[in-house]
């Protein structure tokens, strides 16, 4: 009996303790919660008792693309006037609707709708007014209307590098940065907020003689992209009017310098117009395809398969192999795309005419580990780290599996592979720059608002090839423009070295591939002897040809022209010359 008392009296001990220790525990918590933790938010209630707290808002930079000359704005802030009513001001709602109704464009009962309550002070009528309306409404000199300056982010440029720039629109109750460049660098472009305190009175007014806390805002930066203007123009033109020509569904252009990444034009089509982003009526023309969307390549991927199998010693230039039309391989029959045999070729005529058993040799000799090594350092499968939102890595997965021969056959000719346009540049700019792979470069200087400016270098990532394997890839290249499908991207005068690739469009949600629906691409640099530009054309489903040679081909050609004679590159081969 005694011990079962001493047992209860016991528990009671321990459970008053542990309520104790429970209570001071909750009691430090909330204490550190309320001194510590949300400090600050406490001190900004407590100050907001005798202070007067006044928001200084930053200005957003703006962002710029270049020229030979000097800069263009591509998006810039512009203060536009607002029309708003005071309905107590006004004597004569009716003739105030009719009147202001005909200036502003607005039915006169919408109006008399908005003024309707005459105890309200501000009643916005219309923003954005055009300089005439303004000027009638000055005219008018009506009681009861009122202008009043408001900040807009402004495209001076309307549909040009729209994919690029992005917009600054209405997001979680706040206006940001959406897509492009805009949201990439939302946080830099907006700055930074100040703010003025101050004590103030019984009444709420500053108490002028205690001295205000002031903490300036800090505008945003300025971007200058390396996007020439020209070329950006000249692209985006060249585009259009091929994707109209050939009835296609869309297509990109990227232009880019080799030796530094720096890109000089990504042009897409179809667009949109950042300062009427709202009337899309597809959201998917924000995205730029160039970064974002990824695509089974075809045949442009075999000069890198051949350039591998160069790196690596296993073929050269003029090593030879019987086509024997077919190669068998799990089941599976792999045919050149004309399902012809052509017998003895070397390895420039497998580019020239664009041979799938010829690529799945050089990728027997090389190994399926080492192959996949090598689209790796090319920048397949990983993202370039450019400064744009939503950048795709692709997809190479099917090279996982060192044991699946078909994968890597199929691969070697750029199909069950995805990758971007930029990605696919990059690897051909790989070669041109003699096998160094730089990253792909978009942002050319950062301007501050204190006037302090960042200019952004070149950087090299990795060397991927040997020099001179990109140089004899690079004159093979020559000789599929020269001697192969790709004769329609030459440029009279300058030696151009590129390949076609007409791939198909993997099914949506099942295996297989849609009849008769492809996607060309052409991807080159001139001149191979001291490559200038790297461009990738990517024209997807042409309704009136089916190659590439015929769509993309061509329209390569016509962009390179351009790049040539815009930058002065002095021709360096008679223009009647035959090879």
């Amino acid at each position: 009996m005694k011990k079962g008392v001493k047992y209860i009296q016991d528990l009671r001990v321990y459970l008053l303790f542990f309520f104790v220790l429970a209570v001071s525990f909750f009691v430090l918590a909330r204490l550190y919660f309320l001194q510590i933790a949300a400090h600050e938010k406490y001190k900004m209630i407590a100050d907001g008792q005798y202070k007067v707290f006044k928001e200084l808002e930053s200005e957003r930079g703006s962002v710029f693309m270049n020229d030979k000359k000097k800069s263009y704005p591509l998006a810039i802030n512009r203060d536009l006037q607002m029309a708003y009513a005071v309905p107590r001001e006004i004597d004569d709602v009716n003739v105030f609707a009719n009147e202001i109704g005909s200036i502003l464009g607005m039915e006169k009962n919408v109006i008399l709708d908005k003024i309707a309550d005459k105890d309200d002070v501000f009643e916005v009528l219309k923003r954005k007014l055009t300089d005439e309306e303004v000027d009638k409404i000055n005219e008018l000199k009506f009681t009861g209307i009122h202008l009043a300056p408001e900040s807009y982010r402004y495209y001076p440029a309307g549909r040009l590098a729209s994919q690029i720039v992005g917009f600054v629109g209405w997001d979680n109750n706040s206006f940001s940065g959406r897509y492009g460049v805009e949201s990439f660098w939302d946080s830099e472009l907006k700055g930074k907020s100040g703010m003025i305190s101050q004590e103030k009175d019984a009444g709420g007014r500053w108490i002028s003689l205690v001295e205000r806390d002031f903490q300036p805002a800090v505008d945003g930066v300025d971007l200058f992209l390396t996007i020439d203007y020209a070329v950006q123009y000249e692209t985006e033109k060249i585009l259009e009017s091929a994707i109209k020509r050939h009835q296609a569904d869309n297509g990109s252009i990227l232009v880019m310098e080799p030796k530094t990444g720096r890109i000089l034009s990504m042009a897409s089509y179809p667009n949109f117009d950042p300062n009427e982003y709202w009337n899309v009526e597809d959201m998917k023309h924000y995205i730029n395809p160039v970064v974002s969307g990824t695509y089974e390549s075809g045949s442009v991927l075999k000069p890198i398969t051949m350039a591998i199998g160069i790196d690596e010693g296993k073929v050269e230039p003029d090593s030879t192999y019987v086509d024997t039309g077919v190669v068998y391989e799990a089941g599976y029959e792999i045919k050149n795309s004309d399902e012809k045999a052509y017998g003895l070729q070397t390895m420039t005529q497998v580019l020239e005419e664009s041979l799938n058993t010829g690529v799945i040799h050089v990728e027997k000799l090389v190994g399926n580990k080492k192959f996949a090594n090598y689209i790796k350092r090319f920048g397949f499968g990983e993202e370039s780290g450019i400064e744009l939102p939503g950048e795709s890595a692709g997809n190479i997965s099917n090279l996982e599996h060192l044991n699946r021969n078909i994968e890597f056959f199929t691969a070697s000719y750029g199909q069950g592979l995805t990758m971007t346009p930029l990605q696919l540049t990059n690897a051909y700019a790989t070669i041109a720059n003699g096998g160094k792979f730089m990253k792909p470069q978009i942002i050319d200087k950062i301007v501050y608002s204190n006037g302090e400016t960042k200019e952004i270098r070149p950087q090299e990532i990795r060397r991927v090839i040997r020099e001179d394997t990109a140089k004899k890839v690079s004159k093979m290249l020559r000789s599929v423009v020269v001697n192969g499908h790709g004769k329609k991207a030459d440029v009279p005068g300058y030696l151009v070295g590129g390949k076609t690739g007409t791939a198909q469009v993997a099914k949506k949600n099942e295996k297989g591939y849609e009849e008769g629906v492809a996607i060309g691409s052409f991807v080159g640099f001139a001149p191979i002897n001291d490559p200038q530009f790297v461009v990738c054309v990517k024209i997807s489903n042409p309704k009136d040809v089916l190659w590439a040679e015929s769509s993309a081909a061509p329209t390569f050609g016509e962009v390179m022209e351009f790049l040539l004679e815009y930058y002065g590159i002095e021709p360096t081969e008679p223009i009647n010359a035959s090879e």
